[in-house]
């Protein structure tokens, strides 16, 4: 069993929750995932299965986009409302203060990590420092957040929506919390739903009950998507049968009988077999085609 189940992540659950789930729906321990969400968050869960999962790390498309609803007027320990409320104050923004912000948080931007997050310092998860009461300095990362928009506020709750196109590592809450400090009044994340990751959208995705029914009927398989459906933007290369034999057995390929005249190292091909089946992904090097993954 090898391809790509995109779930519908349930709140409550963590990452890892769910692939422990599928391990035991599906009998196989081979699985991971892409694009951690919070357990309060819900969405698109790309998980890989099989071979497969050699596709976790290298997709090229790593972009995200989510629906984040908020609320001003709060500061939390973990940036949103499942935390412990540190500080409240009054708020008396207008949906045209919080959109004056928005170029601001838009574009190459530098984001502190929240202490509450699986960001490693010194071999420690700041989560599990966060547990015991210490703070730890963080440097700041560049995310890129390409869309922010205010779909929704209310000044009489003081709640609203985001909507959010950023770069992986971008951590939603704390966009939130430093709109909310730039406001003047703080602000806490309430929600979150990921709408796109990784290319893949929510209307295609699953939940994990759906999953069960249709594994308790030995079906499961079908909900499966082809690996190479997230390396459909790089160019294919379809191999005859010897050096598909060779391909196989991580052996260089000549790139002037391939017909390849591309000298960029870092392009990277999709490569069919003789029998039109994707085995893996290529890249040049030394007029020679190297193995960049096997996923034969």
């Amino acid at each position: 069993m090898n391809g790509i189940l995109c779930i519908n992540k349930p709140q409550g659950f963590t990452s890892f929750d769910v692939v422990a789930k599928l391990r035991g729906i599906l009998k196989t321990k081979k699985i991971g995932h892409a694009g951690t969400l919070d357990p309060m968050a819900t969405g698109v869960l790309p998980v890989f299965v099989g071979n497969a999962t050699k596709a976790c790390d290298i997709m090229p498309d790593s972009s995200k986009a989510y629906r984040a609803s908020f609320k001003l007027g709060e500061q939390t320990d973990t940036q949103d409302s499942s935390g412990t409320v540190l500080k409240t104050s009054e708020v008396s923004c207008t949906a045209s203060d919080i959109e004056k912000l928005l170029p601001e948080f838009t574009g190459d931007i530098m984001q502190v990590p929240p202490m509450y997050s699986a960001v490693s310092v010194n071999g420690k998860r700041l989560y599990e420092l966060a547990r015991q009461g210490i703070e730890v300095e963080r440097e700041p990362r560049q995310i890129t957040v390409f869309s922010l928009v205010l779909e929704e506020y209310s000044e009489e709750t003081k709640e609203g929506v985001f909507y959010i196109e950023c770069s992986k590592g971008t951590y939603i809450r704390t966009i939130i919390h430093d709109i909310g400090i730039k406001l003047g009044c703080g602000g806490v994340m309430t929600a979150l739903v990921r709408t796109v990751s990784n290319g893949f959208e929510l209307s295609g995705t699953v939940t994990l009950d759906e999953v069960q029914k249709l594994a308790d009927e030995g079906k499961a398989e079908s909900l499966l998507l082809p690996v190479e459906r997230v390396f459909e933007e790089l160019p294919a290369l379809y191999l005859n049968a010897n050096d598909t034999k060779l391909y196989r057995n991580g052996v260089k390929l000549y790139t002037k009988k391939l017909g390849i005249n591309q000298k960029d190292e870092s392009v990277r091909y999709r490569v069919f077999s003789d029998e039109k089946t994707f085995i893996g992904l290529a890249f040049v090097k030394d007029d020679c085609l190297r193995v960049f993954k096997n996923f034969a």
